[in-house]
């Protein structure tokens, strides 16, 4: 049986439309570059670049826009990270789906060394998250809103 070039654009044309119809319904995941913003001032403060790792989610440090931070280290940090330079630092790690969200994992805030449980929830066109650290209960914490650069 041959395909005449309408036949053949009779068969195509629909199913290029209906997978691109599923490619648009596809779920957004935060995997990708953020842009991050001081909690005081609001300024940009950094990017991050959001990966998968052994089946998680880990967040590092790409850049910053002060440059007095391009030198610095987490002294204040422990274990592992005690040291590390600022930039390339992972400062997210372990961080799974749970429903429409992420959580399980824990976030660290260079600046202080301490390490908080952490909860990821994207907006609904991808190009928000919502970063939530907190000790015990998420109702004791403070929320980040994250701009998307680049996924």
């Amino acid at each position: 049986m041959l395909l005449t070039v309408n036949k053949f654009r009779t068969l195509f044309i629909p199913i290029l439309l209906l997978s691109t119809c599923w490619a648009s319904g596809t779920e957004h995941a935060p995997v990708g570059l953020w842009k991050t913003f001081d909690d005081r001032t609001r300024e940009p403060r950094g990017t991050i670049r959001i990966f998968e790792e052994n089946n998680a989610l880990s967040g590092r440090i790409e850049t910053s826009f002060k440059p007095e931070e391009l030198a610095e280290r987490c002294d204040k940090c422990s274990g592992d990270r005690k040291d590390a330079p600022i930039i390339g630092l992972t400062i997210m790690r372990g961080m799974k789906r749970d429903g429409s969200d992420y959580g399980g994992g824990e976030i660290l805030d260079p600046e202080t060394g301490s390490v908080y449980r952490c909860r990821l929830t994207l907006s609904s066109d991808g190009e928000k998250l919502f970063v939530r650290g907190y000790l015990g209960f998420s109702v004791f914490g403070r929320t980040q809103t994250w701009v998307r650069v680049s996924f």
